[in-house]
């Protein structure tokens, strides 16, 4: 292959390293493009460099030292990158969460990781950090967001550059970067997956090394991507990475405006998840059936067209031929992408063996990718002439992988994490005789080709964390807490084969009716509970459970039962907003309703979790042992709530009666 970028990156001690190698060698070079109003604006190397060195200035001015962790809770943009190359600049390491993380979850970072900084964005997430800054004598600046970040970059003015550029030269490959918190549908409490600078520029370079074939064939300045994956989540930040490094000019917006932007940014290189696909192919679909039958059956012969086309070994003339008749369709697709992707790298197993076939049948040539945050990136990936749709590809050079007995996804060499944070006995369990476990399902073909169906846990190591939730392929066990913790603890564990447990259901109800998540009463107070208006003080506590939960970005409303009932009981209704980014981020096609995203297993224990985390503040009693999923939010007009915006819980209670008498149904052998 030759000198490649992903060759020269290897050959760097840092991230920063990239930024200012393209400034120094070709400063005019554009790199990064930036969202001015309704035109997209390109930023050169040696701009996008000088701001990074005037944010690093500010960050040592601020007494920022090497290892010291700073905290990023902001949106996707441009700043943000100029800010975490910022930080591994002053060989400080980078601790980046979604802006819409919740208070909990900011809590938890803050107090395991002890940033010196914080930069957050938004009222919420800044009175979070006002509060732990009171608490913590280590957390001794936070910045609340401002476009620019200029008060960071004020305190540094009168400093030289110099003091920059000696941190600079003494980061090492082996430096930590950035702790890297998953975004887990399952508990709060994800482990901090420290990844090294060596880890991400080796990553990255496998990447872009895999798909060389295809990027060498554009012109120099060419190559370009906007990218709407959370920075904060791992395929991000390695598509982040694998962009500079690869010479890809990057456009940066936040979840979820990927598709409007694309026709105007029109990029040459497309990174995305698979419901980018699945949208624009159903956006067709759906225009077809609006039309008239002709239409509809035009449309699907002509997608059997395309799904022929590219699964023929041999494509002769006819073929192309056969395909050639439906290309005043085919440009209607790639038009919806922007009309000029020379590449697309999809990141996560989720897309279709159909729709695979279909958009490499087009004329869009979609490589599916897959890695963890433990591997730092990609380690499995499809490449220009390498493919097999449906599936994640092979093991990149320098990897090998291995499927379990029981169809876990195992990887050993090449790139991987330094450890968990402050989790020593977490980071040992997550490998097996030097092979790390992922905790992925999967399959592998004959000639290794990958196929990821799922996960058996949310993060590769095995080990059993208390207060922290581990799903199973298809059910959750239930077990009591110890004596000494408050509320009644709901520990789950992780195991293959999967063993049906008799104490925890997780089931959707017939009928239509939205998913029940239900924990069986477990060891003593089963009797009945005083009722929450016999007492002020547990009207209080309940108030404060209640208020806990709704502090969730994705809760709307909560109501606890506990009057007249065995145990306590809640329902629980979700943000519409917040459910269809829970959707798009955890891949889910668009065609679920959002009483299906409401039932998907993974969206129920995320649930469950804050449930968990909530009843540690409350006494056993009245700590919420079963509740209630639902996708619509009380409102007004259905005279659930009142003007205020309190709950009319009567009529609550009313309402959903059936529901709160199926969270106490005994469940028969």
């Amino acid at each position: 292959m030759g000198e490649t970028p992903g060759s020269l990156a290897r050959e760097h001690s840092g991230l920063s390293d990239l930024i200012y190698e393209v400034a120094t060698t070709d400063a005019h070079a554009h790199v990064f493009s930036v969202l001015e109003g309704r035109d997209w604006e390109r930023r050169t190397a040696g701009e996008f460099a000088t701001e990074v060195t005037a944010l690093a200035k500010g960050l040592v001015a601020a007494g920022i030292a090497e290892g010291d962790r700073v905290l990023l809770v902001v949106d996707s943009h441009l700043d943000w990158a100029r800010f975490a190359f910022a930080v591994w600049s002053v060989r400080a390491v980078l601790v980046p969460l979604p802006r819409t993380a919740s208070a909990e979850r900011v809590t938890h970072v803050v107090r395991e990781t002890r940033p010196a900084a914080m930069v957050v964005q938004g009222e919420r997430q800044y009175r979070t950090a006002v509060r732990l800054q009171r608490e913590l004598p280590d957390l001794g600046r936070v910045w609340r967001y401002e476009e620019g970040l200029p008060v960071v970059a004020g305190l540094g003015t009168y400093m030289d550059a110099s003091a920059v550029r000696f941190r600079r030269d003494e980061v090492v490959a082996d430096d930590a970067a950035v702790v890297l918190y998953p975004m887990s549908t399952v508990s709060l409490r994800t482990r901090g997956v420290v990844l090294s600078h060596g880890a991400l520029l080796s990553a990255a370079a496998d990447l872009v090394d895999r798909m060389w074939p295809r990027l060498s064939e554009l012109a120099p300045g060419r190559a370009s991507a906007v990218l709407d994956l959370p920075l904060s989540q791992l395929p991000g930040l390695a598509s982040l990475v694998a962009c500079v490094v690869g010479r890809v000019r990057v456009g940066l917006v936040p979840p979820g405006r990927l598709r409007r932007e694309l026709e105007r940014f029109r990029p040459t290189v497309l990174v995305c998840r698979p419901d980018l696909f699945e949208r624009v192919h159903g956006s067709e679909r759906a225009s077809a059936h609006s039309t008239d039958w002709d239409s509809v059956g035009t449309f699907n012969a002509a997608m059997d067209a395309a799904v022929s086309f590219d699964q023929s070994p041999k494509k002769g003339a006819w073929r192309r031929l056969s395909r050639s008749m439906y290309d005043w369709s085919f440009s209607k697709i790639r038009d919806l992408l922007g009309g000029r992707v020379h590449l697309a790298v999809c990141w996560g197993g989720g897309l279709s063996e159909r729709l695979d076939s279909y958009f490499n049948g087009v004329g869009v040539p979609v490589m599916q990718v897959f890695g963890v945050p433990e591997t730092a990136g990609v380690f499995v990936a499809n490449a220009p002439g390498e493919r097999v749709t449906g599936t994640v590809g092979q093991a990149v050079p320098g990897r090998e992988v291995w499927v379990s007995r029981e169809g876990e996804l195992f990887v050993r060499g090449g790139a991987v994490f330094l450890g968990y944070w402050a989790d020593g006995e977490g980071s040992r369990a997550a490998f097996r005789e030097g092979w790390l476990a992922t905790g992925v399902l999967a399959e592998e073909d004959g000639e290794g080709f990958v196929r990821v169906r799922g996960r058996s846990r949310p993060q590769a190591s095995m080990a059993e964390v208390p207060g922290r939730f581990v799903p199973r392929a298809n059910v959750i066990e239930v077990v009591a807490g110890p004596e000494e913790v408050v509320a009644p603890g709901v520990v789950a564990t992780a195991s293959l084969p999967v063993v049906e447990a008799p104490t925890r259901e997780l089931e959707v109800a017939s009928g239509g009716a939205e998913p029940v998540a239900r924990v069986e009463s477990v060891g003593a107070g089963t009797g009945e509970f005083a009722a929450v208006g016999e007492g002020s003080r547990d009207a209080e506590v309940v108030a404060g459970f209640e208020a806990r939960l709704r502090s969730h970005p994705l809760i709307s409303q909560v109501l606890v039962i506990v009057e007249g009932r065995p145990f306590a009981s809640a329902l629980v209704t979700l943000v519409r907003d917040q459910l269809e980014y829970w959707r798009l981020v955890n891949g889910r096609p668009l065609s679920m309703a959002p009483e299906e995203i409401a039932g998907d297993r993974d969206l129920l224990r995320e649930v469950q979790g804050l449930v968990y985390e909530a009843n540690r503040s409350v006494p056993r009693h009245l700590a919420v042992r079963s509740f209630h999923v639902l996708a619509e939010e009380f409102t007004v007009q259905s005279g659930l709530v009142r003007p205020s915006g309190e709950l009319r819980r009567e009529a609550v209670l009313r309402a959903f009666s059936e529901e709160i008498d199926g969270l106490y149904r005994v469940r028969r052998e």
